[in-house]
């Protein structure tokens, strides 16, 4: 059975804007998974090619949001990224008969986003086989002893940021937290820190000069011609030339100078790599891996702040009990719940890709095998069947709550869940814990922050603008 997703009438036009709570419905399962049966296809929504690839790239929630209210769990949209239609879910029984497919059946379609004329054939883009040694590879920098020598640097990364802020100032949050992340990231994948030497310290201005222009009106436009490209275009290629050399440069350095098993950054753990056989990784290999985990690994998160500050100056009930709670005792709790629910409602990557190599059944329809199916993540965490009063801001329905696989997806599930996952969550647990413990922040608008969106990523509009109102030591 379809039914429908059904935000309040305030939210048809400005799905981001506060309003009244929406209710909640009863859970209505809905069957998924590959088919010898016929059925008809989704329902086609909009119309134009060129019209709703644009809508894709400027404003994918309104999109999600409009059709599920006229067509229910599945749809289908045309654009200029397939020949035959795209199909959109936002169902957990869908989502989860996708997740646990496996690459034979159901791989990511990671290699065809925006991202890969950036970062060519990474651990991001490629799938099948590749995509599990590189994964292979990559995991241990990213998970227990690693993640237990990185939270020191979190502290004194996020110490040294909130020293820098002023009662009466303005910041954007999204901005100071990426200057923690990318401290952090810099670290752990080149093991270098905030005093380096000039290469590296070049390597972090070209970084910043890169995802500033990303932003721009021309990057958007770059962005759509190079849909199903896997090299550069524009703006964005001439961005690369200059980040490329700086990242080349700590290359040949770091090479020059290496000695196996004496390092632990991810760097040196893969200049000592090798393939099947036998060969070392070539310098262009390394910058795609390098780059990935450094635009993936510092930029989801550092927004992702921004957008929980944003909701939670607006929201003061949530504040003030997060503030109460991370100047307690008891502040992991209620810390873990806001960073759930700000993940919730505003997910960084709004739409996860997989292409169907069978007939696939989603409840009362059937797509053709090799169709292009979207998880829309952004409408999936808005069901009013899984979460009551959808778009209210509540951290307290993730209290002794654990988000659900196929209900709660911020990054990612099955074989493509985020790598850095666990890194991301504890830099989000100490910046939201001790921005709340050492200062108060307000709101200098109260007007929600619009999503923009910048290569698979929403971000918000004005980066999470706060005023300091206090800090303390």
């Amino acid at each position: 059975m379809t039914t429908s997703i059904a935000p309040s009438a305030p939210h048809r036009g400005r799905w981001w804007e506060n309003a009244t709570p929406s209710g909640s419905r009863e859970w209505v399962p809905s069957p998924a998974g590959p088919t010898d049966e016929p059925g008809t296809p989704p329902p086609l929504h909009g119309s134009g090619r060129l019209r709703q690839t644009l809508r894709f790239a400027h404003d994918q929630g309104s999109l999600l949001f409009e059709a599920a209210r006229e067509h229910g769990d599945i749809f289908g949209v045309t654009t200029l990224l397939e020949k035959r239609p795209l199909a959109i879910t936002a169902h957990p029984d869908h989502v989860k008969s996708l997740f646990t497919a496996g690459p034979a059946l159901a791989p990511s379609t990671a290699g065809q986003s925006m991202l890969r004329p950036i970062v060519g054939d990474s651990v991001l883009t490629v799938t099948g086989e590749p995509h599990r040694r590189k994964r292979k590879l990559l995991m241990p920098p990213f998970h227990g002893k690693a993640i237990a020598r990185y939270r020191e640097q979190i502290r004194e990364a996020t110490d040294r940021e909130i020293a820098s802020w002023r009662p009466g100032s303005r910041i954007r949050l999204a901005d100071a937290a990426q200057k923690v992340t990318l401290d952090v990231i810099m670290s752990g994948v080149f093991g270098i820190d905030y005093r380096s030497g000039e290469a590296e310290q070049l390597l972090r201005t070209r970084l910043r000069q890169l995802l500033g222009l990303s932003v721009s009106p021309l990057a958007r436009v770059s962005e759509v011609l190079s849909m199903r490209k896997t090299e550069p275009f524009g703006l964005q290629k001439w961005g690369l030339a200059h980040l490329d050399r700086a990242v080349m440069a700590v290359i040949a350095e770091r090479r020059a100078a290496h000695v196996p098993g004496e390092r632990h950054d991810i760097l040196s753990l893969l200049l000592d790599a090798r393939d099947d056989e036998g060969e070392a990784l070539s310098d262009g290999e390394l910058r795609n891996e390098l780059l990935t985990l450094v635009l993936a690994g510092h930029e989801t998160t550092a927004n992702s702040i921004g957008w929980a500050f944003e909701r939670l100056v607006r929201n003061p009930g949530p504040y003030g009990r997060l503030r109460e709670a991370a100047r307690g005792e008891d502040a992991e709790n209620y810390v873990e719940a806001t960073i759930h629910e700000s993940m919730r409602v505003r997910p960084v990557i709004p739409i996860l890709g997989r292409r169907v190599k069978a007939d696939w059944r989603f409840g009362d329809t059937v797509v053709p095998a090799n169709t292009r199916v979207l998880v829309g993540v952004l409408s999936l965490h808005h069901r009013d069947d899984v979460y009551a009063d959808p778009f209210t801001f509540d951290p307290e329905r993730f209290i002794g709550v654990k988000p659900g696989s196929s209900t709660w997806i911020p990054f990612g599930g099955g074989d493509r869940r985020c790598l850095g996952a666990t890194l991301a969550m504890e830099e989000m647990r100490i910046l939201t814990a001790e921005i709340a413990r050492r200062t108060d922040l307000k709101a200098v608008s109260q007007a929600a922050e619009r999503p923009v969106h910048r290569n698979v990523t929403m971000i918000p509009g004005r980066g999470g603008t706060v005023e300091i109102t206090s800090v303390r030591p």
